[in-house]
């Protein structure tokens, strides 16, 4: 009976092999009624006829050979439609079941041809027993075989999502610039993903300056093209050109995935379309839509599945974050710098002691607005001070302390401190901002630099709280005009940066020629990573000795030869030609600690502004110096000295070694003093004390006559 069953499946095999498609195309018949979902993606439904033809030639060799079950290998076209399955997204399950009714058909296509071929039932009854287990044999045979290369296809597809989503990571946001992230992601995504990427963000969210992007208007928000790429070169004219702003109908996919917020995968029906396959990705961030990713496919290419979908919603994902910081960043780049900017000097200050020039550039780094700044500050006695100073940090804090350190520089500056003392009295101020704002993220700190030019003495006094020392550049004699300039950074205590406490700063002095040029700068100017600090002072001090040009111009020569070109700091810059004031300008007596030395100062005063053709002021001044001479022979210590200095106005100082500080009050009706200083501030436009280690100086300016006025200028 063996023997016979054997022989007759053999038969039976070899009837049905020249059948083997017209078989495969009836089982498939089947198949699409009882499994229709299978039949949704056109790989598969492709490969099928071919790949059950395959099974059925395979099985029928089985019979016909007496082939070992255990060691068949599956049809390599059942192998390509497990990897497709795998790749459409479709359950191993349903793949697995596919393949159990089909041999059920089989086994029922091959009883009824054995039943056409003999009738004796004990044969068949034989015959099917032995197919039937075949059968099992063969599909957890093909099975095994099918599951490891649907496996293997889901592993390599998703390592490929892990790697790409890897890649993307690295290659999207690598600036916070919001239209270069939105090319990289269209760059990388036509990079064997799509044939064509579309970026479109929300145009009120380009221009709006809330801190929250704008929700989409119903389904018709303006959009803009902010990038779009092909992986084409026959892709052009395409709709919408890069800057444009464009709307979608209400009812199109795209304005329906606006508005959902959800991605929406699509294939188009149109004939006439070029690109058959999409996936529409809104981009969300922090629970706001900021626009709208497109990548599309052409009908060439296979459409895209659900990996593909997972691995779109990934990239965009993170180009949405990328987009959103490069938005806030430029945001709060914005506001830090039209902060910073409206803190900084807005127009030369009016002095007579120096010529300056400035310039000011933020950062372009990832970092943010820093909190550089300079200042040019007008002093009594036709001094001036130059500021220059640098907070640590970045962002709106950064310029918001500048501004309030700059504030109390000039706050002491107008107290007339020496450079020393001012910067521990703004270190004190450096310490109590760290009190009062905890902070978390380190401890508040600055740089700063604090000069005092004297154009009568051409004294340069100055004091460094940890800031990188000036430059100085001294013109050759006049008798020398072919010499060059010689540059130098002058030896210099450099105290500690504020906010340190407790340490002390010391002053440094030297005397500039008139003509000199002080250079006051931030350590964004000379430091960078691919420059050391000793090249980039030699570059500085190359171009200051080019030639006697005006700060202008200096500013911008310095800038051309010494700024980094990978400069990740903002840079203060600030240059000062120094005058001297003409001898004939200014005029010193000294004076006995003697009431009758009041006369003789009144007198001096007199034929000094007949000198000068001040005439006008000869009454009013005269009472000013009255007052102040009579307060210092008073209350003050010998030797006085009376100086009267015209420069854009007449500034009389009164000098004595007593330090103490003189005040104001009012005097009651029967009081014989008390009236002076007031008087003195009643005559003057600004009065004021100045303190030195010699002792002080009380001071008062008073406006020059309108024809007397520019007298120096």
């Amino acid at each position: 009976m063996g023997i016979d069953v054997d022989t007759f499946l053999r038969r039976l095999a070899q009837e049905l092999s020249p059948r083997a498609e017209e078989s495969a195309d009836l089982l498939l018949r089947r198949l699409r009624v009882d499994m229709p979902e299978l039949w949704e993606h056109e790989e598969i439904a492709e490969l099928a006829l071919e790949e059950t033809a395959g099974h059925i030639t395979r099985f029928l060799d089985v019979l016909e050979q007496r082939i070992d079950v255990t060691e068949v290998e599956a049809p390599p076209k059942a192998l390509e439609v497990a990897r497709q399955a795998a790749r459409r997204g479709v359950p191993i399950s349903q793949l697995l079941r596919s393949y159990r009714l089909a041999h059920m058909l089989l086994i029922q296509l091959l009883q009824g041809e054995a039943a056409r071929l003999s009738d004796d039932w004990e044969l068949m009854n034989a015959a099917a027993m032995r197919l039937v287990g075949a059968a099992f044999a063969y599909v957890d045979r093909g099975s095994e075989q099918v599951v490891a290369a649907y496996q293997e296809e889901r592993d390599r597809r998703v390592q490929r999502r892990l790697l790409l989503a890897n890649e993307a990571s690295r290659r999207i946001g690598t600036s916070l610039d919001t239209a270069r992230t939105a090319e990289e992601l269209a760059e990388f995504g036509t990079e064997d993903f799509a044939d064509l990427v579309t970026v479109d963000l929300l145009d009120s969210l380009l221009h709006d300056g809330d801190a929250q992007p704008p929700a989409p208007a119903a389904r018709t928000p303006v959009l803009r093209r902010i990038a779009q790429r092909s992986a084409r070169e026959d892709d052009v004219g395409l709709p919408v050109a890069t800057g444009r702003t464009h709307t979608y109908p209400a009812e199109s996919e795209p304005a329906r995935a606006l508005a959902s917020g959800q991605p929406r995968p699509h294939r188009a029906t149109a004939p006439a379309s070029v690109h058959h396959s999409a996936l529409l990705l809104p981009l969300r961030a922090r629970g706001h839509t900021l626009g709208l990713a497109q990548f599309l496919r052409r009908s060439t290419t296979a459409p895209f599945d659900d990996d593909d979908l997972l691995l779109a919603q990934e990239i965009a994902a993170l180009a949405a974050v990328s987009i959103d910081n490069a938005r806030r960043y430029s945001q709060e780049r914005t506001t830090a710098l039209t902060l910073q900017r409206s803190l900084l000097p807005q127009r030369a200050v009016e002095q007579s002691a120096v010529d300056t020039a400035s310039r000011y550039l933020p950062s372009g780094a990832r970092a943010g607005v820093g909190g550089d700044w300079y200042d040019v500050i007008p002093l009594s006695g036709a001094r001036v001070a130059l500021v220059v100073g640098d907070v640590v940090g970045r962002g709106l804090h950064a310029a918001a302390t500048m501004g309030r350190l700059r504030t109390a520089v000039r706050a002491f500056a107008d107290i007339d401190l020496m450079p020393d003392e001012l910067l521990t009295h703004l270190d004190d101020v450096v310490i109590r901002l760290q009190r009062e704002e905890a902070r978390d993220d380190g401890e508040l700190s600055a740089t700063c630099l604090y000069a005092v030019y004297d154009p009568v003495s051409r004294v340069c006094t100055l004091a460094s709280a940890g800031h990188v020392a000036p430059a100085v550049a001294t013109p050759p004699p006049a008798r020398h005009i072919d010499a060059t300039w010689s540059v130098d950074f002058p030896e210099m205590p450099i105290g500690p940066p504020l906010g340190l406490g407790g340490l002390p700063f010391e002053t440094a002095q030297f005397e500039l020629g008139e003509g000199s040029l002080l250079t006051l700068y931030t350590d964004g100017l000379i430091q960078s990573r691919g420059r050391d600090v000793d090249s980039a002072r030699a570059a500085l001090c190359d171009a200051l000795t080019d030639g006697p040009d005006m700060p202008e111009e200096i500013c911008d020569r310095l800038l051309a030869a010494v700024l980094p070109s990978n400069r990740s700091d903002d840079v203060a810059l600030l240059v000062a030609r120094t005058l001297a004031l003409d001898p004939g300008h200014v005029t010193t007596l000294d004076l006995p600690s003697d009431p009758a030395a009041v006369a003789g100062a009144r007198g001096h005063t007199s034929q000094t502004l007949t000198a000068w053709g001040l005439e006008e002021l000869s009454f009013a001044t005269e009472l000013i110096v009255s007052e102040l001479v009579t307060n210092a022979i008073r209350y003050g210590k010998g030797p006085i000295q009376l100086r009267l200095i015209l420069q854009s106005t007449l500034t009389c100082e009164v000098f004595d070694t007593n330090s103490t500080s003189p005040h104001l009050r009012h005097a009651r009706t029967f009081d014989e003093g008390g009236r002076g200083l007031l008087l003195v501030a009643q005559l003057a436009e600004r009065w004021g004390t100045r303190h030195s280690r010699e002792g002080k100086v009380i001071w008062a300016e008073q406006a020059l006559p309108t024809e007397a006025d520019g007298v120096l200028r």
